[in-house]
C-alpha cells in the first residue's frame, strides 16, 4: 500500500510537448508509470512520441482516458489556469512542478481548490513517487527503493539525499512527496502525515523542513497529539546569515519566528528525532525506528 499514487494511477501530463514535459515524461514512462494522456492546447489529435494521445483540454483528456492524476510542466504565467482546469475536470491528484508562480495566482487556485475533490502537491515540487509503482515528477528514480518509510520534504534536492541515505541503509520508501517551498501551496506536512498515519505499510516518516513560516511548528504539535509512528526530521537553513535571501519563496523569517532554532526546538519537544546535519538524515530515521 502507499499514499496518493500507486500502479493503478492513470497519469496525464499538462505541457507534454514542451522541452521539460517531454524530457520528464520519458523518464516517467521508462519507470513504467501509466502515462495515458498529454495536454497541449492546439495540438489535440496528435500523439506524443507516437504513443501517448495529446488533447486540447484537461477535461477531454480525463473523460477519454480515465486519467485521475496530472503532472504540470507549463510556464508560470499559465500554471494557475492549468491547475484550475484540472480541478474543474475532477482530477484527483494535481502535481505542479513549475516554479515562480505569482502568489496571487496561487491564492486564486486555493480558493477554487476548497471544497473540490482534488488534492494539490506543489507548486515548485519535484513530484510524488511510490517506488516500484509510479513516478510523477522529476526525481532520480535510481536512488529510490520500495519499502516502508514515508518521506515529506519542502526541499527537492534534500529529498533525493534523504532517500539515497535510506536506501543505502536498506530502508526502502512507501511514498515520497516534495511539497515545495512556496508560501502558498497544496498539501502540507500535517495532511500527508494523516495519510501516512492510516497507511498500514508505512512504519515511519522522514520530514524535511526549512526556515520560514510555521509549518514545522504546527507539524510538531500534530505529531505530539496524534501521530503513532516514529518520525525523523531535518531543518535546512540553520547556518543562513541573518537577513540573507534564501532560494525558496517560503523561506521568510519575520518577527523572530520561522528560524531553524525555533523549529528544531518544537520538533524535539514533540519527541521527533532531529538530524544535526543533512548527512545524518538516514541514520536518524534508522535510530528512531
Amino acid at each position: 500500500m502507499s499514499i496518493l499514487v500507486d500502479s493503478r494511477t492513470r497519469v496525464m501530463v499538462q505541457g507534454i510537448t514542451g522541452s521539460a514535459g517531454t524530457f520528464h515524461t520519458k523518464t516517467m514512462v521508462e519507470y513504467k508509470t501509466p502515462v495515458v494522456a498529454g495536454v497541449t492546447p492546439k495540438k489535440g489529435g496528435t500523439f506524443w512520441e507516437g504513443r501517448v494521445p495529446v488533447f486540447d483540454s484537461v477535461r477531454e483528456a480525463a473523460e477519454k482516458t480515465g486519467a485521475n492524476a496530472t503532472v504540470i510542466f507549463v510556464p508560470a504565467r499559465f500554471t494557475a489556469t492549468a491547475i484550475i482546469d484540472a480541478i474543474d475536470a475532477g482530477v484527483e491528484l494535481i502535481v505542479v512542478i513549475t516554479e515562480g508562480i505569482p502568489t496571487l495566482d496561487m491564492i486564486r487556485v486555493r480558493e477554487r481548490l476548497a471544497g473540490s475533490g482534488s488534492r494539490l502537491v506543489g507548486p515548485n515540487s519535484p513530484g510524488v513517487m511510490t517506488p516500484g509503482a509510479a513516478k510523477l515528477g522529476i526525481m532520480p528514480a535510481r536512488v529510490y527503493r520500495p519499502g516502508r518509510i514515508g518521506v515529506i520534504s519542502r526541499s527537492g534536492t534534500l529529498t533525493y539525499e534523504a532517500v539515497a541515505q535510506l536506501t543505502a541503509l536498506g530502508l526502502g520508501q512507501s511514498t515520497c512527496i516534495g511539497i515545495g517551498g512556496d508560501p502558498v501551496g497544496g498539501l502540507d506536512f500535517i495532511e500527508l502525515l494523516e495519510l501516512f498515519n492510516s497507511d498500514p505499510d508505512t512504519d515511519g516518516v522522514v520530514i524535511i523542513g526549512e526556515i520560514g513560516g510555521n509549518a514545522e511548528e504546527r507539524t510538531a504539535d500534530y505529531v505530539k497529539r496524534e501521530f503513532r509512528k516514529p518520525v525523523a526530521a531535518f531543518v535546512a537553513g540553520r547556518t543562513a546569515p541573518p537577513g540573507k535571501r534564501m532560494g525558496h519563496a517560503g523561506a521568510i523569517i519575520s518577527g523572530g519566528q520561522g528560524t531553524a532554532e525555533s523549529k528544531i526546538e518544537a520538533l524535539r519537544s514533540a519527541g521527533i528525532a532531529v538530524a544535526p546535519t543533512p548527512a545524518d538524515i538516514g541514520k536518524t530515521m534508522a535510530s528512531a525506528l
